[in-house]
């Protein structure tokens, strides 16, 4: 429970529905002050733990909130400043829903006896085969599926969706039918909960400071090898970027790829931001156990807002060779691919390197 409409409503769901439940509220990072307005901003602030405390209580329901500020840190927080020390950009709500919150969860859930855990997210846990998979909620433009693909089988045998059912309208029209007025008009929190300024360059700058001095300044270069200009540092920037650059080619250049060893920022044109062929890793399967050698025809989403592109899927040892029939823009290693079947998640992992 973050405090927030969605967790919350799933909560009175579940109590309506015969449910025994227990709310339990993560503390994984410290809130920071906005200078500007002086109070805490971001989704993990006391202010919201309280929230879902009082809620609990409203519904007559024991509460709880675990620490996991250590966990936390070493995990998502190390993950995150790695991916960007090593020129790719990390996704670090995949890593945590199936590292922190399910792992967390699931082992508190096993020291209190109960049989199931519960998120306020978007989505659908089905079962064919011997088989559990994710599918989209129903209301497609909430689906949240695309965080979830790295859940485990056990993980996916004893998740409840409430909403996954519903479109978000009607989660603030039962929040404010059962009394709840506040909570059905509250802003959802859009940010990654330890960045609630959407600042990252800021944050790998507090976080290490050495490393990124040690780093330094590197070149601008086109896809030709023609230097064009000095960066920053080049986890400072990531594919597709245009914004930001000052570089002044007469036309718009965007960041192309990331050299971490050489310290380059490669630029181009936006035709130069297009594939079609790319490698995937950290592989976790849902709907099947295995993807046949002669391919398996998915939908493929490379980011979380991508409406996804049409393609086959291939084995390739303990990765997966991915082949768009038209191409995508802006691949990005260290993003996410995840495979669609319909409304199905076949699986996903992590984008590696992409053929040009």
């Amino acid at each position: 429970m973050s405090g927030g409409i969605d967790s919350s409503v799933a909560g009175m769901l579940l109590s309506e529905q015969g449910y025994d439940v227990y709310g339990v509220t993560y503390r994984t990072y410290d809130s920071v002050k906005d200078s500007c307005i002086s109070k805490e901003t971001g989704c993990c602030t006391v202010d919201s733990m309280m929230e879902a405390k009082r809620l609990s209580e409203k519904l007559g329901y024991p509460h709880e909130i675990l620490d996991l500020r250590d966990s936390f840190k070493e995990t998502i927080i190390k993950n995150f400043v790695d991916e960007y020390l090593s020129g790719r950009t990390p996704n670090p709500c995949v890593v945590c829903n199936s590292d922190i919150k399910w792992g967390e969860l699931l082992e508190r859930a096993d020291a209190l006896g109960c049989d199931y855990i519960a998120t306020g997210h978007y989505a659908r846990v089905f079962n064919e085969n011997d088989r559990y998979y994710l599918a989209k909620g129903v209301d497609e433009s909430k689906d949240q599926t695309y965080f979830l693909y790295g859940l485990a089988q056990e993980d996916l045998a004893r998740t409840l969706f409430p909403l996954g059912g519903f479109q978000k309208s009607e989660i603030r029209k039962m929040a404010a039918e059962r009394g709840f007025i506040k909570l059905s008009e509250k802003k959802e929190s859009q940010e990654i909960c330890f960045i609630p300024d959407n600042d990252y360059r800021r944050f790998l700058t507090d976080e290490v400071p050495d490393r990124i001095n040690q780093i330094g300044k590197g070149d601008f270069v086109m896809v030709d090898g023609q230097k064009v200009g000095e960066h920053n540092g080049y986890p400072f920037y990531t594919i597709g970027q245009r914004k930001g650059l000052g570089v002044a080619m007469g036309y718009p250049v965007y960041v192309v790829e990331i050299d971490a060893e050489k310290n380059v920022v490669v630029l181009g044109e936006k035709k130069h931001l297009q594939g079609a062929v790319f490698t995937v890793g950290n592989i976790n399967l849902m709907k099947y156990d295995s993807i046949p050698e002669e391919g398996l025809e998915v939908n493929i989403k490379i980011r979380y807002r991508n409406q996804g592109t049409l393609g086959k899927i291939y084995p390739k040892g303990d990765k997966l060779q991915v082949e768009l029939y038209h191409s995508a823009s802006a691949i990005t290693p260290g993003q996410s691919a995840v495979f669609y079947e319909g409304p199905d998640v076949v699986g996903g992992g992590l984008i590696l390197s992409i053929k040009r």
